[in-house]
């Protein structure tokens, strides 16, 4: 008999692909989301992919924050486990907007974790990030490392792998497995899912893809003189393919009775640079953008971040390579007139 699955914030960048992964792995999917920051496009896109599968995804619009909603969901169907994705992510806006990152990221995660206990379900997979190790004295970063979020964004990151602890040692029926990931790049090969968000991006990639199809005049880099081999600021960047199946990989560890709550960093353990990736990217596109080379000054942020990750994701099999093409790929196929 297939598990079924809740997945939080599953139309998103991430969520989406993690659960087509879990659509093609057999797992009944439901995705709850407020769309505030994705689209439901993204879903209709993973049904069409599952092919067959796709008849195993049902979604709710709902928010975390509204308890009497994520109350109904429950109580329609059984959960074996929650990957919970949901929560604004923007580190600037986390900063001009603290209490908008707290409520929403800890109050939605509370609430969520109160109807899971109420409802018997007791294993959890947390999306949480790499940003609570904060400035690591070296790298790459290891699981044990001290804990230190720097930003409004990684501390409700922190907190609430502070909070699944807590919950952990309160009842040792819970079940939890919190994901330390570093930077997801990348689309799925068809193109039709990947990364192009509403708004001014977050992330390295989707810049350098809204410069390649025009949408942009040029890409500005941050920092030209840290001490890396090209001067640019250096990275562990993981496929959002890899990173989903990373998750799939912590769901199925759920079912050893030996876990607690356990903590895996999810990476490459390789940094690559900014420049690398934006060269990847050209030699994988075939497109040469000359506006790259516009360079600002930002001492504050950190010079090289990747990590050991042994557990769940020692050998990902997506290269930068493949990263790049599918980025572009994905972005091309937008422009073409799909919605």
């Amino acid at each position: 008999m297939s598990k079924t699955i809740l997945v939080t914030g599953g139309a998103g960048y991430i969520g989406s692909h993690t659960v087509l992964q879990l659509l093609l792995s057999g797992y009944k999917t439901v995705v709850v989301d407020n769309l505030d920051n994705s689209s439901d496009v993204a879903l209709k896109r993973v049904k069409e992919l599952a092919g067959e599968f796709g008849r195993n995804l049902s979604f709710y619009q709902v928010d975390l924050r509204d308890r009497a909603a994520i109350q109904k969901v429950f109580a329609q169907t059984k959960f074996d486990a929650v990957i919970h994705f949901a929560g604004l992510k923007a580190v600037g806006e986390s900063v001009s907007k603290p209490l908008l990152y707290h409520d929403n990221n800890i109050v939605g995660t509370i609430t969520l974790l109160e109807v899971m206990a109420a409802h018997g379900c007791k294993n959890l997979v947390f999306s949480s990030s790499a940003t609570v190790y904060g400035w690591p004295k070296k790298v790459p970063c290891t699981e044990e490392f001290p804990l230190s979020a720097v930003n409004p964004y990684g501390r409700t990151k922190l907190f609430i792998e502070e909070i699944c602890r807590d919950l952990r040692n309160s009842d040792s029926q819970w079940k939890i497995i919190l994901l330390r990931y570093f930077n997801p790049v990348g689309a799925h090969p068809s193109g039709h899912i990947g990364e192009d968000p509403r708004g001014t991006p977050n992330n390295l990639m989707p810049f350098v893809q809204q410069v390649a199809v025009g949408r942009r005049q040029a890409l500005t880099v941050f920092g030209k003189d840290y001490s890396t081999k090209d001067g640019t600021g250096v990275r562990d960047y993981i496929h959002v393919v890899d990173l989903a199946d990373g998750h799939i990989a912590a769901l199925k560890k759920l079912s050893d009775p030996k876990i607690g709550c356990e903590v895996y960093n999810l990476g490459t353990g390789k940094g690559t640079s900014v420049l690398e990736m934006v060269t990847a990217f050209e030699k994988a596109s075939g497109k040469v953008n000359d506006p790259l080379c516009s360079f600002l000054y930002h001492f504050h942020i950190l010079t090289c971040t990747f990590c050991y990750s042994w557990y769940l994701s020692e050998n990902p099999s997506s290269n930068s390579r493949t990263s790049t093409r599918r980025c572009r790929s994905r972005l091309c196929f937008n422009k073409k007139g799909r919605d």
